[in-house]
């Protein structure tokens, strides 16, 4: 028995693909709601209006009817799957596969046609996501094979210096070589990460870029994110994630070697506009910025990092001992703490300006004058 004519109308009415019917004019006489959610267009803006209205071009509308007229091989007047571009409300063109057929009368000519069209974006990016789930875990493989060496090397290494090093020695070289192991077991946390997100198909992400997304690595197979070493009694400042702002290229990279040995995370900007770029992504500890600047100067850079990041402390350095643009004295008015007046930096000068802004707590007090403590520096310096 035969389905009445209010189901298949219901059941076009009601679809998610979109199905659209024009007259042999080209104007549309039937638009369902799944073409209104897909395209965007209300039934009142597209209804008797031309189906250019749903192309980006009247070429491609030609080559849709091209095809269905072109198709004996399929049957008179129809096409399947056939690839093409709709456009939406919004002037987005969307790839979509429409099959369609031409209506004729009941003296074989063409009244009009209709079709149903498949929005291909989501099962495209299912393509791209599953293609790039098998290019990750190939990566990961490769990794984890020089990450096998490294560790290996790493391992021998530990062993050598233990049995060459003077205890001075070992102390430094086996605290660098634990620093190298503990950021190779990272880089192969993060490979393990990416394997296990290809084979469960979930991801977390974050902002990288405003406006842009990366997928979140941070989270480790046992749900803890890494964390930063801890500070201790000879690298009172290591763990520290710093952001270094220079548009010297030598005082950025000896900032940062100086900055590395105390096992501080460095990043480097050239511009106060990089420098912008970085602090979007968030997670620094300090912001050690030079006071003159080729695009903008220390006191714009740190009026951008007290309305973006009130709490995150910044230290202006300059070359000269005078404000020329009283830019530090404008900044010092506005809530600036940390000023360098010199460069090249002091390392002791910079080291306690770092524990300062970031670990007061860690600063030893001085002893009182004439205190032993006291004497024993003071006899020290003059040896």
């Amino acid at each position: 028995m035969p389905l009445p004519v209010q189901y298949f109308q219901k059941l076009v009415e009601s679809c998610p693909d979109i199905i659209i019917s024009v007259d042999k004019h080209g104007v549309i006489t039937f638009y369902n709601d799944g073409a209104r959610q897909n395209l965007g267009f209300s039934h009142e803006e597209v209804l008797g209006k031309s189906v250019l209205e749903i192309y980006p071009t009247l070429n491609e509308a030609r080559r849709v009817m091209a095809a269905m007229r072109a198709s004996a091989g399929e049957g008179l007047g129809r096409v399947r799957s056939f690839e093409t571009t709709f456009k939406t409300k919004k002037g987005e063109c969307i790839p979509v596969a429409i099959s369609a057929s031409i209506i004729y009368d009941e003296n074989d000519q063409e009244i009009g046609s209709i079709g149903f069209a498949k929005d291909l974006r989501d099962i495209r990016r299912r393509d791209q996501l599953v293609t790039l789930a098998e290019i990750a875990i190939g990566v990961s493989h490769e990794v984890n094979n020089s990450l096998e060496v490294l560790v290996n090397q790493v391992e021998l290494l530990q062993k050598y210096v233990e049995r060459v090093a003077t205890d001075e020695d070992y102390l430094i070289e086996s605290d660098r070589l634990v620093s190298v192991a503990s950021q190779v077991k990272r880089i192969q946390d993060i490979t393990a990460r990416i394997s296990q997100m290809a084979d469960e198909g979930e991801y977390g992400t974050k902002e990288y870029l405003s406006g842009k997304m990366m997928t979140d690595l941070r989270t480790g197979l046992d749900g803890k994110g890494c964390e930063r070493p801890k500070p201790d009694e000879r690298y009172p400042l290591r763990g520290l994630k710093i952001l270094i702002v220079d548009d010297d290229a030598g005082i950025c990279q000896s900032l940062r070697d100086l900055l590395e040995a105390e096992d501080c995370q460095v990043e480097t900007a050239a511009s106060g506009v990089y420098a912008m770029q970085w602090l979007e992504r968030g997670g620094f500890d300090l912001v050690l910025s030079d006071v003159v600047m080729p695009d903008i100067d220390g006191y714009q850079l740190y009026q951008y990092v007290k309305k973006s990041a009130p709490n995150l402390p910044v230290i202006l350095m300059t070359a000269f001992n005078y404000d020329k643009d009283h830019i530090i004295k404008r900044s010092c008015l506005e809530g600036l703490q940390g000023v360098i007046f010199k460069k090249p930096v002091n390392p002791a000068l910079l080291k306690k300006a770092l524990l300062q802004q970031c670990r007061p707590e860690r600063i030893h007090p001085q002893p009182p004058t004439g205190s032993p403590e006291a004497t024993a520096r003071i006899d020290s310096k003059n040896i």
